[in-house]
This record gives structure tokens, C-alpha cells and sequence, in this order.
């Protein structure tokens, strides 16, 4: 564990929110709470992801019977012993699913116990070496663009399904007293390239799909346990209480599964974590070829403030809107703003080592951020708020109320 003078801290505040969400499950709240902070601290790199697994090993194991986190890049450069070869080898099996491999694979895990910790940390490190190659959805969110219609946030629930009160996309209208105007703040996921929520799923139900980047629940698998909603800096995730709004009956198959043939889209069952999956089916075309590289939310914005598309690629539209913006420093070039000009870029929380994939233009909300009604208001479209009086804490993010009450 962390003393509590490192950069990544967390207030009686913050603790208490994580212990009352985890509360409502019939999992281990302490453990839940503190595999959360440190999953957190991985990322911000302070603690080795080798060490943070090798910490909680053992309970996992004992509390749900298996531990399938996300270890990308963990074995990677592990010499002087068998267990990357092993694994390597029931990986390569076709007879068996990658939940049967990490299960099969436990004994190995565990002799991570046994590894050298800083050898370990190197190797945890190198995992993030594929970051800039192949695919990488993400967003650039031009918050000058943005005038607070919700029409995104609308876009997103009927697209997926999702019930009341689990808005996945979510802008907040706040005032803040270093800036005189009013503000808006688009909250998608962030799809983060060193997500924490992926750390700490024990059943391996929350994960990075491989080839493009995008952090994505497997609903199968999904036991609910809530550690990935208490381990997000963000605040993104929401836990369905009841049956959802909309049936089964009512969403296709082609709306529901990837091309892997994992449930991952559209809104989850009861008892089961969702959120933002930037449009996941879309990107499989299997919403059609014209709507690859495309999301609801950015089809709906009237006012261009959501640009999609693959961040590894210079040409794609979040990059190239971002380059307009950033080279158009100093000069005299027009842009279709609804609001006077803001230069500046940011990422949120950036500091926090999650690398999100969601790069902003405009004002960054300061820690005295504080949220007000919008122009429109969630009552106006008909949409369950359940944010109200929420502080954008860090200048960033607004705590999760659980989604639907039961």
C-alpha cells in the first residue's frame, strides 16, 4: 500500500461513496475499496502492476473462486522460469476460451509471489509499448462548440437502450470562479489505455478489446460485483438494478455482440455493470458500413463539438480537428464556435496516468467547479438526472449514483 502523502490520495469522502456502492453487493466491500485506490495508483504509476497483483492474489481467489484480471504486459521480458512459456502454450490451445485459460493458468499466477519486484515493474511498464499502433477509438470533444442542447445524451440512450438514469453520455452546465461564462462539460468514457476498472475485474468481464482499443463488459460474464465503478476516476459506470427499460426482444443480435461474438453492446441485463461503449457495434459495421468510425452522440450534435475516430491515425477527424485548433493560435482563422474562442487543450485527470483517449478544447473545469442547470435541462428531454448537485471533483468528474433503483 501507498502512504497517504502520494500524489494519488483519496478523502474520507471518497472512501465512503466507494464503501456505500460496494456495500449494496454481496462482495467484499474492503477489498473492493482498496483494490479500487490502488488499481488507481497502478496507472498513476506508483505501484507495480506485478506488485498490486501479487497483493491481492490470494483474496480474490477467495472471495470469487478465480482471478481473471487484466494483466496485459505483466510476463512480458520474465526470464529464469517456466511461466510465460505456460501460459503461452494453453493460450495457443483452441480447445479453450481465454476465461479457461487465465483459470487453468492460476498455479503460474501465483508463483508471481515468488518474482523479484522491480524486474516485474519493468516488465509491467513495457505492457504499454502497442499504445500507438493499429487502432485506438477515441474522441476529440470541442467544449467552445458545445451549447448544452443534451441532444447527445438523448442520441446515446435511444441508440442503446440504456434506462432511466444511466445516462452513459453525460454533459454537465457548471460555473466556475475562474471563468465568467457558462460552461459545459461532455463526459463519455474515456476508454483509457491504462484503465484501472480493467484491474480490477476478478472475472475478467471488463476488458481491452485488442484490436482497437476500446474498454469494453463482457454482460456474460459480468457478476456485478461493482469494483470496475469504484476503481473509475471518471465516474462512468453504471449498475442496472432492475430489468432494463427495454426487453430483449426489442434490440437485435447485431445490436448486442461484437464480431468476437461477446455481448458488449447496447444496454446490460439486470445485475450487471454498463457503460459507454463508443458505439462498439458500429465500429464491427455491423450497423452498417457507413456508420464504421461514426457514434450516436457525434451523428446528434448539431453544433460539430464531438469528433470520432481513430487516434492513431494523423488524418482521422478527432486529430485533424484537434491540429485545426491547436495551429490556430495567434492567427485570424474563423471557426463555427458558439462561444468566443478557447485555444486550450486538455485531457481530464490526465494526471492521474490513465492516458484517456478523450482529448478536449476549451476551458478545463478548476477543482471550484460547481454544477448548475443547463439551457436545457435533463427534466426538458425527458431524461432521469441523477448528478444534481454533484461537485466536478478534481475539476474533472462527478460521483455515480448507481443508474436505475431497484
Amino acid at each position: 500500500m501507498q502512504d497517504e502523502d502520494t500524489p494519488i490520495s483519496f478523502d474520507d469522502d471518497e472512501t465512503e461513496r466507494m464503501e456505500r456502492l460496494l456495500d449494496d453487493t454481496e462482495y467484499d466491500t474492503e477489498l473492493g475499496v482498496e483494490m479500487a485506490k490502488d488499481a488507481q495508483r497502478v496507472a498513476a504509476g506508483e505501484l507495480g502492476e506485478a506488485e498490486f497483483y501479487r497483493e491481492y492474489h490470494e483474496d480474490v481467489l477467495a472471495e470469487f473462486g478465480e482471478d481473471d484480471r487484466e494483466i496485459s504486459g505483466l510476463l512480458d521480458g520474465v526470464e529464469g522460469d517456466d511461466v510465460s512459456e505456460k501460459l503461452s502454450s494453453l493460450a495457443g490451445r483452441d480447445d479453450l476460451s481465454r476465461r479457461e485459460v487465465m483459470k487453468k493458468g492460476g498455479a503460474a499466477f501465483a508463483a508471481l509471489s515468488m518474482f523479484a519486484t522491480a524486474g516485474q515493474e519493468s516488465a509491467a511498464a513495457a505492457g504499454d509499448g502497442d499504445a500507438d499502433e493499429g487502432t485506438r477509438y477515441g474522441m476529440t470533444i470541442n467544449l467552445n462548440n458545445c451549447d448544452g442542447c443534451l441532444a447527445c445524451v438523448v442520441a446515446c440512450n435511444q441508440e442503446h437502450g440504456t434506462s432511466d438514469g444511466a445516462n452513459w453520455m453525460y454533459v454537465f452546465t457548471y460555473e466556475d470562479e475562474d471563468q465568467d461564462d457558462e460552461n459545459f462539460l461532455v463526459r463519455p468514457c474515456q476508454h483509457c489505455t491504462d484503465s484501472p476498472c480493467t484491474k480490477v475485474c476478478p472475472v475478467g468481464a471488463r476488458h481491452t478489446r485488442e484490436d482497437d482499443g476500446l474498454v469494453l463488459t463482457d454482460y456474460d460474464i459480468c457478476i456485478g460485483c461493482r469494483y470496475c465503478e469504484v476503481s473509475c476516476p471518471y465516474g462512468v459506470n453504471y449498475f442496472q438494478w432492475g430489468e432494463p427499460d427495454v426487453p430483449d426482444s426489442e434490440i437485435d443480435d447485431d445490436h448486442q455482440y461484437d464480431e468476437r461474438g461477446k455481448w458488449v453492446g447496447s444496454r446490460p441485463p439486470k445485475g450487471v455493470m454498463g457503460k459507454c461503449t463508443f458505439c462498439v457495434d458500429r465500429q464491427d459495421g455491423q450497423m452498417g458500413e457507413e456508420r464504421i468510425g461514426t457514434t450516436a452522440c457525434e451523428d446528434a450534435c448539431a453544433m460539430d463539438a464531438i469528433h470520432f475516430g481513430d487516434m492513431n491515425d494523423p488524418e482521422s477527424a478527432p486529430n485533424q480537428h484537434l491540429r485545426e485548433y491547436r495551429d490556430s493560435q495567434g492567427n485570424d482563422m474563423t471557426f463555427k464556435n458558439r462561444k468566443e474562442h478557447t485555444v486550450s487543450t486538455f485531457k481530464l485527470m490526465e494526471e492521474r496516468g490513465t492516458d484517456p483517449n478523450v482529448h478536449y478544447i476549451g476551458n478545463e473545469p478548476s477543482p471550484h467547479a460547481r454544477q448548475v442547470d443547463g439551457p436545457v435541462t435533463y427534466e426538458d428531454m425527458d431524461i432521469v438526472e441523477n448528478r444534481k448537485e454533484e461537485v466536478l471533483d478534481n475539476g474533472a468528474m462527478a460521483n455515480d449514483q448507481g443508474g436505475e433503483e431497484a
